[in-house]
């Protein structure tokens, strides 16, 4: 399928692997983007070589990609503010980006996690700290997606999730093309949720592949974490079929077994007995899931939602349980019914 959207211009918010793959999706369908990134080191390499060497290893940019680390000129640039930052930073991106917006403007964000301590989703964050009579529209865009794979055209299957119907289909017009294909969901609830604590399970999924346990031991896990983030989501309003969908059964898929998956990686160094800020360091890049498990347990224990798997990857980052006591715990609870 050939893209059928007329040229737009976007400004992309984070230059990391996410960002600068997102951005090559849109400038190969013939829309006019700029990338931003606080390092003008960084804006520099992708101008003058077209490369983004320490998140995409190995990957030649569009000649036509550009990048800008002042924020001005960025926000400037379009009416379309594609959010590509880690979480922790959405909201102060946020709240500068709130008085530099002059016009009416497309939110989409790609960003998977909670806020630490109010437990809130990217959209929420988003809508609190922007205009809200210069927004057109809040989209999430979140599925199984790995930038590495994405730049260079693996079939990728990812959701455009919004309240407005009419900006969720805008958003999937702009990036479709016969690689990536983009379906829209009215449930943004569903999918922020299953995006963001999906790196938990992902975690596990790592810590028992490196505590040297197999194939079915993550499934298991898998399946269960997937009942976990179901709970949590209908709890707070989330539909239930989201769950089995791409950004939900689809996410957990490629990222608690993939090598391009920080979650998975940090995790399985975890297993092999390295210690949380060891693991880290060895990532060298945001691991969205250690964040989430805090918030995500947090909010599970204040609302009362049974998450034994998430509570004991908790107390393994936070309370030194060590993998194995974490394993024992779990595996010798009271038995109960699958349903």
């Amino acid at each position: 399928m050939i893209n059928q959207a007329r040229p737009e211009k976007v400004t992309v918010l984070g230059a990391g692997s996410w960002g600068t793959a997102l951005a090559n999706v849109l400038i190969e369908n013939g829309h006019d983007v700029l990338l931003w990134t606080r390092s003008s080191d960084q804006a520099q390499e992708i101008n003058q070589k077209k490369t983004n060497h320490h998140y995409l290893k190995d990957t030649h940019l569009p000649d036509s990609i550009r990048a800008t680390s002042d924020l001005i000129e960025a926000v400037g640039h379009s009416d379309i503010l594609l959010f590509v930052v880690p979480t922790s930073a959405i909201r102060p991106v946020a709240q500068e980006v709130a008085g530099l917006v002059t016009k009416e403007v497309t939110i989409i964000h790609a960003a998977k996690g909670l806020e630490g301590g109010s437990y809130l989703r990217i959209s929420q964050i988003l809508d609190q700290e922007l205009p809200a009579d210069l927004v057109k529209g809040i989209v999430a865009l979140s599925g199984p997606s790995h930038a590495e794979e994405v730049v260079k055209h693996d079939l990728t299957s990812i959701t455009a999730a919004s309240e407005n119907p009419d900006q969720a289909r805008f958003t999937q017009k702009l990036f479709i093309n016969d690689y990536f294909r983009v379906y829209t969901n009215p449930d943004i609830i569903g999918v922020e949720i299953g995006a963001a604590l999906k790196n938990i399970i992902a975690l596990g999924s790592g810590i028992i592949d490196g505590y040297g346990y197999g194939d079915n031991a993550r499934a298991g896990l898998i399946t269960r974490g997937l009942a976990e983030i179901s709970r949590l989501g209908q709890a707070i309003g989330a539909q239930a079929l989201t769950f089995i969908g791409l950004s939900g059964v689809g996410d957990l898929i490629v990222t608690c077994s993939s090598p391009h998956s920080r979650n998975y990686q940090a995790g399985r160094l975890l297993g092999q007995g390295q210690d949380l800020e060891s693991a880290l360091d060895s990532i060298g890049m945001v691991v969205e899931g250690v964040y989430t498990t805090q918030a995500a347990y947090d909010l599970s224990q204040k609302m009362g939602i049974e998450m034994p798997i998430t509570e004991a990857i908790y107390q393994i980052l936070y309370d030194d349980l060590s993998v194995g006591q974490a394993i024992t715990s779990l595996m010798n609870r009271r038995g109960k019914s699958e349903a």
